[in-house]
């Protein structure tokens, strides 16, 4: 195996490399990527058993074809390190040893051969559904924030994507909870009658998130029994998907709160942010005061003092202390495309709903906390 590639054109891939390979991981296979030269072209491939990434590059120039498997963060570093727009020439010597040559630096990795390296051939036999990337990212990005990490209720540790139905039109319905908050949020769709329930792992997420950001491709899914494929361009991420059944959501959608609560949103998440820096722990509950025309944010700790500002806002209902994580409440409130926030409450202990009165396809409940 022989072939010239510039670095920067390399760099991109091996970069979104490093979130699928497992840095501490028992099987050192998996730690490398897998480089296949043939057909004119470069094939990258890497993956944790249940994530497989797949790159294609064109803009390479080949002397023989051929194919290894070398340490992806070993190759990520020297390619970090060496100068912008070097070409580099790669030279696969022996069965274990590939040499890359630029115009100052002469390295040899250690390789395994390909043969160890696990097989994909899977079969997406159902219909492709595509996004406008703009869109299914805005999903991605809004509903994220909700992912649990308790590892007790796995099926929470994921989006749950399913289609519904709202005024005649179908929609692609991305759901999260950790069970002390929720985001649902969704995209119009036009041809996705056959696509099946299915929750996608944190890590899938977080992948998607960063190819997503990084192109102007559509988004191409397609879903087999146990698996999801997305293509963007020349590269495709398929991903198990988290076996479990996702709880029935809507039931803890509020209904019935009747008192609104119109903010500025910048005001509102600077204040927070201002008012906790005195909290060592940064999940501590923040304190609103909710009058008719102003909020009084305060965060008291027992360990490194207090903090309290007062903000500008609109409440119908009548004076109300409610308490929050507020980190929650952040998180949220930064997703939120409109300038004002609206939040729908009821009384301080039950639920409260937050509306983007810029999207309405997207809404987010927050549960309050004792302090």
């Amino acid at each position: 195996m022989q072939f010239t590639i510039k670095r920067d054109v390399l760099l991109k891939s091996l970069t979104l490399v490093q979130g699928v390979i497992e840095k501490k991981n028992t099987l050192p296979i998996l730690s490398n990527v897998l480089l296949d030269v043939k057909g004119g072209k470069l094939s990258i491939i890497a993956t944790d058993l249940d994530l497989v990434f797949y790159d294609e590059i064109n803009e390479i120039k080949i002397t023989k074809d051929g194919s290894t498997t070398t340490s992806a963060a070993i190759l990520y570093d020297i390619l970090r390190k060496i100068s912008g727009n070097s070409e580099i020439k790669f030279d696969l010597k022996t069965e274990n040893k590939l040499n890359l040559l630029t115009d100052n630096s002469d390295f040899n990795l250690l390789c395994l051969p390909t043969d160890n390296f696990p097989n994909f051939s899977d079969d997406f036999e159902s219909n492709e559904i595509s996004f406008n990337k703009s869109k299914f990212l805005s999903l991605l990005n809004k509903t994220k924030v909700s992912i649990s990490n308790d590892d007790t209720r796995h099926y929470l540790n994921g989006i749950y994507l399913h289609l519904t139905e709202a005024q005649n039109r179908s929609y692609l319905t991305g759901v999260a909870t950790d069970s002390h908050r929720l985001s649902s949020s969704s995209i119009e769709i036009e041809n996705g009658k056959s696509f099946n329930s299915l929750i996608l792992p944190k890590k899938t997420v977080f992948q998607l998130c960063n190819l997503l950001a990084d192109t102007n491709e559509k988004v191409i899914i397609q879903t087999s029994d146990n698996k999801i494929q997305f293509k963007i361009g020349k590269t495709k991420l398929i991903s198990k998907v988290i076996d479990g059944k996702f709880p029935d959501y809507r039931k803890v959608v509020p209904t019935d709160n009747d008192k609104i609560l119109t903010v500025s949103s910048v005001d509102f998440v600077q204040a927070i942010e201002r008012v906790i820096t005195v909290s060592l722990d940064r999940k501590e509950g923040v304190k609103l005061n909710i009058a008719k025309d102003n909020i009084k944010f305060s965060v008291n700790s027992t360990n490194s003092g207090e903090g309290n500002e007062v903000i500008k806002s609109n409440f119908t209902g009548d004076e109300m202390i409610v308490s929050f994580n507020s980190k929650y409440l952040t998180d949220i409130a930064s997703e939120v495309e409109d300038k004002n926030l609206k939040i729908y409450l009821k009384d301080p202990s039950s639920p409260v709903l937050v509306e983007d009165m810029s999207d309405k396809n997207s809404y987010y409940v927050v549960m309050p906390m004792k302090i």
